[in-house]
């Protein structure tokens, strides 16, 4: 126990807001973040920075809007020296461990320029996110070698599980009828159970490991961040036994989409309707094979929280750890004729968010409903709130939810703001849109929902009127939608014309900034009467500069 809380921050990639039961599932019970919701705050307009893995999570880590910190899209290196919760938490004696996912990608050049070897201490932390990799996994793909990053691997072989990819082999393929190995890449395969017994999956693995480093980090003092982070209900979609089959075509919640959506007269939607894996998802059996391997994702994340949760209980952590669990950006199942994430329905860039603070304080607010327009950005400033930090305002971007947390006033948000950079995709191969176009701005303020599409018009959605977002108003001649295009336009040119890059101006920098007429930098002066009335002081007190002896 220390003087200070701790923060276990868990983090489920590609977890759906509305795929838990807390948030309204109807055949989905999550009941143990169910429970750790009655017992903290649920927040039900959470959204997240980009609807993509890389650029998400960078912003949940810096704390910072993507146009801030530059790391666009998964692959786009984070620059070196962009501070991170972690280099926080450091100033103030503070640890950020990880466990589980990123995404980062180190700025080797960066890093290079500098003469930093990326073995060294600063090395690691600059290519980590910030963070101490207690154990980093980001998943392979089909024709990965092995990474030396993760020892999940290597814990599958010492298991008996030996092959040259056992994550792809074991954790993700799974064994028809005749015994043949069949892996998750390929969606059709993805009722069968995984290759793996539940006890040495994924999830399972890393909750493990988790209890590893809290278990050793108990006896230490020194408070910590740990973030789980992990890579399910992420595809490959695939879950071992007994999960793989408890969920069928019953449990499988109606689409929401029209055929008027399929119909867009925007390009840009067009564009994504047309992507491979929009068409995918778009066709009824590929949901039929795909929602319930995810919803058993999710159901064993579910349960193996609940395990941790208890092991938390009983060992006494509970008392003093924050616990936070979230995501990184939903996923769309067939939802609008759409696959995977990439654009701003609610089902991609709205997340789940719940926050337990067991400190006293928070005591008024176990159970709160919150609607709180939040940003993921805001979690970095309330962790490092939490644990003693002063507020940063020239770096962190996000606002501390202390206020919300503990029932005070001091917390307020007129709009969120998510952004994504799809230069790299069919879309813009589609389009033939260059890389300096290829970008989209979402603003949302509670009601009216505005994408700015560069060189295309812009989408609008009134989810006050039309909460599952089915109608398109970007191109309305109405009044009212065209004041409301005008108007979030505004707000979003207010937002971007900001500083967003001067994470050097600390309060002494702009202390010294004010009294620069007091160092004998004379500017704009006409006789020393007005430098008397400007400064309190005669000019004769001051020491010539440049006179000569």
């Amino acid at each position: 126990m220390t003087d200070r809380p701790n923060v276990l921050w868990i983090m489920a990639d590609q977890l759906r807001f509305d795929y838990l039961s807390c948030y309204g599932h109807p055949h989905l019970h999550t009941p143990h973040i169910d429970a750790l919701a009655q017992r903290g705050v649920r927040f039900t307009n959470a959204y997240v920075q980009s609807p993509v893995c890389g650029p998400s999570r960078m912003s949940a880590y810096t704390g910072r809007y993507v146009r801030s910190h530059g790391s666009t899209w998964n692959g786009m290196p984070l620059r070196v020296g962009e501070p991170t919760l972690g280099d926080h938490l450091r100033d103030i004696g503070a640890r950020a461990v990880l466990v589980g996912k990123t995404h980062m990608v180190a700025d080797a050049e960066g890093m290079a320029w500098l003469g930093i070897d990326p073995k060294s201490e600063i090395g690691v932390r600059r290519s980590e996110c910030g963070f101490e990799p207690f154990e980093r996994d980001d998943g392979l793909h089909p024709d990965s070698a092995r990474q030396n990053w993760s020892a999940y691997d290597d814990y599958l072989v010492a298991h008996g599980y030996s092959s040259d990819n056992p994550w792809e082999d074991f954790a993700n393929s799974g064994l028809d009828p005749d015994g043949e190995l069949l892996s998750a890449w390929l969606l059709k395969n993805s009722r069968l159970a995984a290759n793996i017994p539940e006890e040495h999956s994924e999830t399972a693995y890393m909750t493990n490991r988790a209890m590893d480093f809290m278990q050793k980090a108990q006896a230490d003092g020194q408070p910590w961040v740990c973030h789980l982070s992990y890579i399910k209900p992420h595809w490959p979609y695939i879950v071992p036994a007994p999960y793989h089959d408890m969920y069928d075509a019953r449990h499988i919640v109606d689409p929401i989409r029209t055929e008027a959506e399929r119909d867009s007269d925007h390009p840009l939607m067009r564009a994504y309707l047309d992507a491979r894996v929009c068409r995918s998802f778009a066709r009824d059996h590929v949901r039929e094979h795909v929602i319930p391997a995810y919803m058993g994702l999710i159901k064993q994340l579910d349960d193996n929280l609940g395990r941790l949760f208890k092991w938390m209980d009983d060992t006494g952590l509970s008392k003093n750890t924050i616990v936070a669990v979230t995501s990184d950006h939903g996923d769309y199942m067939g939802d609008h004729w759409m696959g995977d994430k990439d654009f701003y329905h609610e089902v991609a860039v709205k997340v789940p968010l719940i926050l337990h603070d067991p400190r006293p304080e928070a005591d008024a607010t176990r159970g709160l409903v919150s609607d709180a327009l939040v940003e993921m950005i805001d979690l970095a400033p309330t962790f490092l709130s939490a644990l003693g930090a002063q507020p940063k305002p020239h770096i962190l971007e996000g606002r501390d939810l202390t206020p919300i947390l503990h029932g005070k006033d001091g917390f307020s948000r007129h709009y969120v703001i998510s952004e994504h950079d799809y230069h790299w995709s069919e879309m813009a191969k589609a389009l033939g849109v260059p890389q300096e176009d290829a970008h989209t701005t979402m603003i949302f303020d509670g009601r009216w929902k505005y994408v700015r599409c560069e060189t295309f018009r812009p989408v609008l959605f009134d989810l006050e009127t039309d909460p599952k977002e089915l109608t398109d108003l970007g191109a309305s001649e109405l009044p009212e939608h065209q004041e409301v295009r005008r108007r979030m336009e505004a707000a979003l040119l207010n937002w971007a014309t900001r500083h967003h890059t001067r994470i050097t101006a600390t309060p002494q920098v702009l202390a010294r900034q004010k009294v620069a007429a007091e160092s004998g930098i004379l500017i704009g002066f006409w006789d020393e009467t007005e430098y008397k009335a400007a400064t309190g002081k005669a000019f004769d007190s001051l020491t010539p500069i440049g006179r000569p002896e």
